[in-house]
């Protein structure tokens, strides 16, 4: 059985399609906290688990000897220890044959606030015992794309990523990596740095964006403290502005960026580019 946690989320959900073409759905399990939100699924023949990353008592039972896991990580900043920690007790409890983590790109150098979490959880996995795969992402494309049409309404992207490069891929890109984990053999034990095939700095996306849009948009680079305050302005909690803040200093660093492309030679193709995340997202015509 392949057993994936957190699936209802937008990777999980990308991952689990991405399986039913692949295996029979009875081969496939979720592990949800909310399982009407995985109708759908139960509906074709997947079967689906409750259990929640803050309640251990809830994954009694969830994983069986043998199991191939994807643990997803938390969305919850600050709680992922503890939370990723039940999953991890529950795997080796169960004997499962592989365990595969979704962190974050460089989690053992990065100097980005979210990575001690993910790296915590890499070290648990690998104290366990059991056969794991670390696949860690950089940024999602979409963090730009989706947010691409307030900035054509402002007309400046501020950040303070300086000429830092940040190589992104799309949760599909990323699910399809995971897919090809799950369901391939000779896995076990690796560290995948997964980035997008071709990098690009701030000021290269707002012209890219200019270029498709037809609109001038400025990018705009601000001291970290001052970019968290935009934020806080736009509406942001002041915590989560600063995570976003000290991410951009992670991208003038180079903390996510990579140049092995190992995401595209997992999923057998080139990565989707900006170019056409772009065109796919921006209204045409």
């Amino acid at each position: 059985m392949i057993v994936v946690t957190g699936a209802t989320g937008r990777l999980g959900r990308f991952v689990i399609e991405g399986l039913l073409k692949k295996v029979p759905a009875n081969q496939v399990a979720v592990a949800v906290r909310n399982p009407d939100k995985a109708k759908d699924w139960a509906a074709r023949g997947v079967q689906v688990r409750k259990a929640d990353y803050s309640h251990p008592e809830t994954w009694d039972g969830v994983f069986s000897q043998g199991d191939t896991v994807l643990l997803i990580s938390s969305s919850e900043v600050g709680q992922r220890r503890k939370q990723h920690q039940t999953v991890v007790d529950a795997a080796k409890k169960a004997g499962v044959k592989l365990l595969a983590y979704t962190g974050i790109l460089h989690a053992d150098t990065s100097r980005i606030v979210l990575a001690p979490e993910h790296l915590d959880t890499e070290k648990a996995i690998r104290a366990s015992g059991l056969p794991f795969v670390f696949l860690r992402h950089s940024w999602y494309l979409e963090n730009y794309t989706e947010a691409a049409k307030r900035t054509l309404e402002q007309g400046v992207l501020r950040g303070c990523a300086k000429d830092g490069r940040v190589a992104p891929a799309t949760r599909q890109d990323y699910a399809d990596a995971a897919v090809a984990v799950l369901t391939g053999t000779g896995h076990e034990n690796q560290v995948y740095e997964l980035a997008g095939d071709t990098g690009f700095t701030l000021p290269e996306y707002v012209a890219e964006l200019s270029r498709q849009s037809g609109k001038t948009v400025t990018y705009q680079d601000l001291p970290p403290a001052e970019f968290s305050a935009v934020l806080q302005q736009a509406g942001l909690p002041k915590g989560y502005a600063d995570v976003l803040a000290n991410a951009d200093e992670g991208i003038a660093r180079g903390d996510l960026n990579d140049t092995g492309r190992t995401l595209s030679r997992l999923i057998g193709h080139p990565t989707t580019t900006l170019a056409e995340s772009l065109a796919a997202t921006l209204p045409q015509g």
